[in-house]
């Protein structure tokens, strides 16, 4: 089954891009997978502390991306996958694609501005490698407005 793997968070960017792979998913009877990533604290003075710090991120992230599979239930009968992930972000999301070979492309959201941030950055420089197409979604996108329909 072609996977579209999401990677998200509560900005309007993923927001944009979970919409555009939930369209492409029900189009090709495919799947939405969503990979929240949790920062990894980078103190360890109090190593008690920096694993509660993680655990409430991890927990905030686990929340959001519930919410957000309840929604894509509702509004186009998928129900996603969801990974929560501590650490990089960028060697997360690329060992994910290396050991999930059902992942049919990677759908990121642009931010608004001259960074489109950090992953899109990241995996616009390195897509010749990935081993799926990298579909960049820009800020403000609406599908609905677009002459772009596959």
């Amino acid at each position: 089954m072609r996977t579209f793997l999401v990677i998200i968070d509560e900005s309007d960017e993923a927001r944009a891009a979970l919409r555009f792979a939930a369209r492409r998913a029900v189009q090709v009877d495919g799947a939405v997978h969503l990979l929240a990533l949790v920062a990894q604290q980078n103190f360890s003075a109090f190593g008690g502390v920096q694993a509660t710090i993680e655990q409430e991120a991890r927990d905030r992230a686990e929340v959001l991306a519930h919410g957000v599979a309840g929604n894509l239930l509702a509004e186009s009968g998928i129900m996603p996958t969801i990974s929560v992930k501590i650490g990089n972000g960028q060697k997360i999301v690329s060992e994910f694609l290396d050991s999930h070979d059902e992942v049919a492309a990677l759908v990121l959201g642009a931010a608004k501005g001259g960074n489109p941030g950090p992953l899109v950055t990241h995996f616009a420089v390195h897509s010749g490698a990935l081993p799926c197409p990298l579909y960049v979604i820009p800020h403000g996108y609406d599908e609905e407005r677009s002459d772009h329909k596959a």
